[in-house]
């Protein structure tokens, strides 16, 4: 029994080598005759698989050897991806900047009796930014308790406490604040009080006292009216979301969308009057 094994294993590999010589032969022989056209009849399809393999063993051989060149001009590829988008943010920053200067530009033209002092947030001065700021500007730039404040969006607020080089102020959202406002171009919408007012966990904006024949509606928008000369008339307030009116006070109330998104304000100018009268502030 080993002894036929053996002769198996033998016939084996002989038959093997002789196929493989035959192959050698007929792939590199330029004649053609009757018996390698013969023998290359019988042997093509095996000749086919092994030239297959052969090609796709060259090709993983070729996709390694060339795999480090590849990961370069991966990581080149990414290094340059990550350029373009920091360049990206960077327009977008200075975009936006722009469109805050023009704005406050643009604000200053049509108010210019008065003087803008710049100012940045450094912290909240009530239970959050909603309510109240913390600035870095304080008496010794000229800022004074009760100067309001804006931002390139509309109005934000009031000055309520100051110090040498910092000052606190509070927002119109704040349930202490009230700003005399009236609807922007519509002279039959009467004249109302902004106030913010606690809806659940949010302070929202609304605008109260206004007469049952107002016009008022939807869509338009609050701007300050200057009555009382607390506040610069035409300061952007809010965009109207609803109209309620209450039979019992005989007044309709609007509820606001401020132009001020309070959670993410970054610019701030403190607006400065052109003068006093008995050291009470009026615009």
């Amino acid at each position: 029994m080993k002894f036929f094994k053996n002769k198996l294993a033998v016939t084996v590999i002989v038959l093997s080598v002789a196929f493989l010589g035959i192959i050698i032969f007929t792939v590199k022989s330029d004649s053609k005759n009757p018996i390698s056209g013969g023998v290359g009849t019988v042997l093509n399809p095996v000749q086919k698989v092994v030239y297959t393999i052969s090609d796709k063993v060259h090709d993983v051989f070729d996709f390694f050897y060339n795999f480090s060149d590849v990961k370069n001009e991966n990581n080149d590829l990414k290094k340059k991806n990550l350029e373009l988008e920091n360049q990206l943010v960077e327009y977008n920053e200075l975009k936006r900047q722009n469109d805050v200067l023009r704005g406050i530009v643009d604000f200053s033209k049509e108010n210019n009796q008065y003087k803008y002092i710049g100012a940045n947030i450094i912290g909240k001065s009530g239970n959050s930014f909603v309510e109240g700021y913390t600035i870095d500007k304080g008496s010794s730039e000229g800022i004074k308790k009760d100067y309001i404040v804006i931002s390139p969006e509309g109005l934000v607020g009031v000055v309520t406490e100051v110090h040498s080089n910092w000052s606190k102020i509070q927002t119109l959202l704040n349930e202490n604040v009230a700003v005399a406002a009236t609807i922007e171009g519509d002279s039959n919408s009467g004249d109302g009080i902004v106030k913010g007012y606690r809806n659940g966990s949010e302070m929202q904006a609304e605008i109260t006292n206004l007469p049952m024949n107002s016009t008022i509606k939807e869509g338009e928008t609050v701007v300050t009216s200057g009555l009382g000369g607390y506040y610069p008339k035409g300061i952007r307030i809010g965009e109207v979301t609803s109209v309620q009116s209450d039979d019992v006070k005989v007044m309709k109330t609007a509820i606001l969308k401020t132009y001020v998104d309070f959670n993410n304000l970054q610019e701030l100018f403190v607006v400065v009057p052109p003068s006093e009268r008995d050291g009470i502030v009026k615009y």
